[in-house]
């Protein structure tokens, strides 16, 4: 039997995460040949069939699915001994692959990653636009190193022993209407108000969805919902243009600071906890533990101050 090659299990994994050898030879930088050859060279390794053909597609076989849970593994392992051996040495250095999204990618990566620069020249910080929802399981997979994330009392993420989930900032909602609307400025409203309202709201499948519907029916109100927006920063521009209302923190205010909002103030207000989503034992990863305490103090210094306010 043939010694095992990590870099043909890379190949592997990164077939089952494409879907496909071609697409996972364009993800590796390789040849379409080259990425058959890493199969055909782990069949005979092990000495079982890994793939096989469905239709017009490639699948893994029963001994593939196997192989790919072990390669998920070893491939972790072998990162992790690779930050283990940068950490001895008193050294942090390397890449570092940031998850973001939204109001992260516009609020907080560029003050972040300048001062990463400035305190950690060595690591080459860069960033990928993860799917909120997702941000979690893209840290399990590796597809990320490091991912903001959201936590809701209504819509928590999901924990196990593969993750770690440091808060960084928890925030308040406020409501979020066309200036000139009628209403007061900075009032306190009532259920029966926002039970009147129009609402701009996320599809309720989404977490985010799913937290503020639960929250405002704990408060004792189902949001008539008129228009199902993800994106932050057009609800918030459907908001100001008077069609309807919807939920902003200080964090998301930042993305539409000069519409013309009016904020209103919830008596029993919803929050949510800005977090940063790391794999376990990211202790020995000099580069999280920094980019950790970096994200700390400038989430710290930049949220502490009084929102715009309209």
């Amino acid at each position: 039997m043939s010694r095992l090659s990590l870099t043909q299990l890379a190949t592997l994994q990164a077939f089952v995460r494409t879907g496909t050898l071609a697409a996972a030879a364009d993800h590796l930088g390789y040849t379409p040949g080259a990425v058959s050859q890493h199969v055909s060279a782990l069949e005979r390794t092990f000495g079982a069939r890994l793939v096989e053909r469905s239709g017009r597609h490639l699948v893994l076989t029963d001994a593939g699915r196997v192989l790919v849970e072990y390669a998920d593994r070893m491939l972790a392992v072998e990162k992790e001994a690779r930050h283990a051996i940068a950490s001895a040495e008193g050294r942090v250095a390397g890449p570092l692959l940031v998850g973001t999204w939204g109001s992260t990618a516009a609020g907080l990566l560029a003050p972040v990653v300048g001062r990463m620069t400035e305190t950690f020249p060595e690591v080459a910080v860069r960033s990928r636009e993860v799917d909120l929802d997702d941000a979690a399981a893209a840290v399990r997979r590796g597809d990320v190193d490091v991912a903001f994330g959201l936590d809701y009392a209504d819509a928590p993420i999901p924990r196990d022993d593969r993750i770690t989930v440091t808060a960084l900032h928890l925030e308040t909602f406020a409501i979020a209407v066309a200036a000139g609307s009628g209403r007061p400025r900075s009032r306190r409203v009532d259920v029966e108000v926002l039970a009147e309202l129009d609402w701009i709201l996320p599809a309720s499948g989404s977490q985010y969805g799913r937290a503020l519907r639960s929250g405002f029916r704990r408060r004792g109100f189902e949001p008539r919902v008129v228009h199902e927006v993800t994106d932050t920063a057009a609800s918030l521009q459907l908001a100001a243009a008077g069609l309807g209302a919807t939920v902003m923190t200080d964090l998301m205010r930042r993305l539409n600071p000069t519409s013309h909002l009016q904020r209103l103030e919830m008596a029993d207000p919803l929050t949510r906890q800005i977090v940063l989503i790391a794999p376990r034992r990211a202790d020995v990863r000099q580069p999280i533990a920094a980019f950790t305490a970096v994200v700390t103090d400038v989430v710290a210094a930049l949220l502490k101050a009084p929102s715009p306010r309209r």
